[in-house]
C-alpha cells in the first residue's frame, strides 16, 4: 500500500536563487520547498506525497484554497512535490515513536485524491478484480530511490515506455471465459461503458481466443471522454503495457510481450528505449528522461515513463521490478 504520509529524513537542503524565506529540501527522491531554517540535514519530518488529501483541521487550514490536496507546484522557479511537516504535527509523537519509513497515513487521517470518474468508465460491477491476475499499479521512483542502487538491479537491461494518462483496463481469457476489468473491478457488458466499447472495437475477445492460452492483457485506454481526451484523439485507443500468463501468474518478458501484441494486431504503449541500463541515472536523471513530449501527441508533454527490465525480475522492495517516473511539467499543467 502506498504511504501517503510517512516519517522520512531530510537528506539535503539547498538555497533557492532569489528566495530568502524558503529553500529546497530532498526527501527520499523527492524535491520540495520548505521554510528556511525549519529543518536541518538529517532531521526527521512527516512527509506527505503529492495526491495526499489532508483532513480539514486547524493545522492544515492553509491548504483550504487547494481543497487540502497536495499537488505539484512551482515556487520561485523551484518545482515542489510533496510537503514536509515537523514531527510535532503528530499528536503524542513521543509516545508513539514511529521510526524512519513508518507509515503515518492513518494517524494523520490522510486520504488519497481520486479524480472524478465519468459514468461511462464506472460501468456495472460484475465482481471484484480477479485474484488470478495482478492489478495494474506502479510506484513512483522518488518514493523508492533505493531501487536504483541495489546491486541486484544495477546493470540490468531495461526498456522504457511512455506512460499515457487514461484509464486502466484489463482483458482476460481464462478457461474459455472472457472478462473485462477496470483498475479494481470486473465489469458487466453495457452499451456505453468505455472498457467494453474498446473490447468490441478492437475485437479483443476473439483475438485472445486465437492464442489458445489463458492470458490477460493490460493497458491504458485513452481518447474521447477519458481524462478530458488530452491527446485529442478521434476515437479510443488501447495502449497495451502488460501481458500476463494466468496459469503461471507471471508477466511475459519484453520480447514475448511485443511479439504477442503484434501477432494479435493490438498496439503497445510507445517504447522510447530498448537498451536502457538500470543504475546509469539517479532519480534526477530519470526525471529528466521523463520530461519529454508525448509520442501519441507531440504537442503535449508526456505524462511520464515506465521502466521495466527486458527479462522480468523481482525487487526486494517493489516486488516486480517496475516503476514509473512522472513528468513534472505534465503535473504542473494537468494536476
Amino acid at each position: 500500500m502506498r504511504k501517503l504520509a510517512s516519517i522520512q529524513k531530510i537528506k539535503d537542503l539547498q538555497p533557492i536563487e532569489g528566495a530568502d524565506m524558503i529553500e529546497k529540501a530532498t526527501v527520499l527522491g523527492w524535491q520540495l520547498v520548505v521554510k528556511k531554517g525549519e529543518f536541518k540535514v538529517g532531521d526527521y519530518c512527516v512527509y506527505c506525497e503529492i495526491d495526499s488529501v489532508l483532513p480539514e483541521k486547524p493545522e492544515f487550514e492553509f491548504l483550504r484554497p487547494r481543497r487540502f490536496r497536495i499537488k505539484t507546484v512551482k515556487m520561485r522557479g523551484q518545482i515542489s512535490q510533496g510537503i514536509a511537516f515537523p514531527l510535532d504535527i503528530i499528536e503524542n509523537y513521543v509516545a508513539i515513536k514511529p521510526g524512519e519509513g513508518s507509515d503515518v497515513t492513518e494517524i494523520l487521517e490522510v486520504t488519497k485524491y481520486e479524480p472524478p470518474i465519468s459514468i461511462n468508465m464506472k460501468g456495472e460491477i460484475k465482481g471484484g478484480f480477479p485474484g488470478f491476475i495482478p492489478k495494474t499499479d506502479e510506484t513512483r521512483i522518488q518514493s523508492v530511490p533505493g531501487v536504483l542502487t541495489r546491486p541486484d538491479n544495477q546493470g540490468r537491461r531495461c526498456y522504457i515506455s511512455e506512460k499515457t494518462d487514461g484509464t486502466s483496463a484489463t482483458y482476460y481469457l481464462e478457461n474459455g471465459e472472457f472478462g473485462v476489468c477496470s483498475r479494481n473491478l470486473e465489469l458487466k457488458e453495457t452499451e456505453k461503458n468505455v472498457h467494453w466499447l474498446v473490447a468490441r472495437q478492437e475485437d479483443i475477445e476473439n483475438k485472445l481466443r486465437t492464442i489458445k492460452r489463458n492470458l490477460a492483457i493490460q493497458g491504458e485506454i485513452i481518447g474521447p471522454g477519458v481524462q478530458g481526451n488530452k491527446y485529442k484523439l478521434p476515437q479510443h485507443k488501447l495502449m497495451v503495457f502488460n501481458v500476463v500468463d494466468i496459469d503461471n501468474y507471471t508477466y511475459l518478458n519484453y520480447a514475448d510481450f511485443v511479439s504477442l501484441i503484434k501477432q494479435i494486431g493490438l498496439e503497445t504503449a510507445p517504447v522510447l528505449h530498448e537498451d536502457y541500463i538500470l543504475g546509469q541515472d539517479d532519480v534526477n536523471g530519470l526525471v529528466a528522461l521523463a520530461e519529454t513530449k508525448s509520442v501519441v501527441n507531440p504537442k503535449l508533454h508526456s505524462e511520464g515513463i515506465v521502466v521495466r527490465p527486458v527479462i522480468e525480475a523481482q525487487d526486494s522492495e517493489l516486488g516486480r521490478l517496475s516503476f514509473k517516473v512522472i513528468n513534472p511539467k505534465f503535473l504542473l499543467k494537468f494536476e
